[in-house]
């Protein structure tokens, strides 16, 4: 084991391979977390409300166990039209689904697109971070964060929502990683950064709310800015919070102009948090520099 981790860390060509074919897997099961994961949480949400308002036809535990068991491991995936289970052989991230030409191999619906695009995205990403640090202890925590900020986005996309499942450990794993030789910022840093990215957005909600009387945004973001912190430290939030505004800016723009959206029409905020995050995990330094030297400050 030790000569294969060796190996590893003088071939980075191996690694980055290697990372990008497991995380093809991973992307596999971010599809599951990110259909399952709300749902979940729905059941949940309906089993406390039940059992807060109406105690007397509460499903009790023993009666739920009785009902369809619905978790991230069961049921079985299959086809939404003909229920069929997903095989092995059609569950190959991507290349399943280019061989069956995006269709359920029983019934010929129609299978969307994003499933592999998803897939190919976790492993392209996390190639990117493998290729950006090589190999060691600091690579690992970051391509583990790029599968949540991945998850994240698309339940984002799909439902308005940031689940704490997700990304309060995410913040944790961050703050406890600056405690090691290999952070990327000491613990004070970590502690104060994440505190920063928090109240950063924080303050901006309840200022927007104060003005408008409405909610510019969730909770979950604020958390989702908090991980950035404490994994760069707060000199890197500012790059983090203009990028972000600048894309949702553009993007809500394009998407009321081309589908004619409401202009009251509510935005996921958190895909933009964290594409702007992950392009400072890689290259906010860099970017940094660049623009202070471009105002003649650096």
């Amino acid at each position: 084991m030790t000569e294969f981790i060796n190996y590893l860390s003088q071939h980075s060509w191996l690694f980055i391979s290697l990372v990008a074919l497991i995380s093809l897997l991973i992307g596999s099961f971010l599809n599951v977390l990110v259909y399952r994961l709300p749902k979940m949480m729905e059941r949940e949400w309906q089993q406390e409300y039940q059992a807060y308002f109406n105690a007397d036809t509460a499903i009790s535990p023993a009666n739920a166990d009785n009902k369809e068991r619905f978790n991230l491991a069961v049921p079985r995936s299959a086809c939404p039209k003909c229920h069929t289970p997903i095989a092995a052989r059609d569950n190959i991230p991507v290349i399943s689904w280019l061989l069956l030409k995006g269709r359920c191999r029983h019934c010929n619906a129609p299978i969307s697109s994003r499933y592999p695009a998803v897939e190919a995205l976790t492993a392209l990403l996390s190639a990117l971070v493998a290729w950006q640090y090589g190999f060691g202890t600091l690579a690992l925590v970051l391509i583990f964060v790029t599968w949540g900020l991945i998850a994240l986005s698309f339940i984002d996309i799909d439902t308005m929502l940031l689940p704490d499942s997700l990304t309060l450990p995410l913040l944790w794993l961050a703050l406890l990683f600056s405690l090691t030789d290999s952070a990327l910022v000491n613990p004070s840093q970590a502690i104060v950064g994440a505190a920063a990215g928090y109240l950063s957005l924080w303050l901006v909600y309840w200022g927007f709310k104060l003005l408008t009387g409405k909610e510019g945004m969730g909770y979950g973001d604020f958390k989702l800015l908090a991980i950035f912190g404490a994994l760069l430290g707060w000199q890197q939030l500012p790059l983090i919070i203009l990028l972000s505004s600048v894309v949702g800016a553009v993007i809500g723009a394009s998407m009321l102009a081309i589908q004619g959206r409401d202009k009251a029409t509510p935005i996921p905020f958190g895909p933009y948090i964290a594409a702007a995050g992950f392009i400072a995990l890689l290259w906010g330094e860099q970017l940094t520099n660049a623009y202070l030297s471009y105002l003649g400050a650096y």
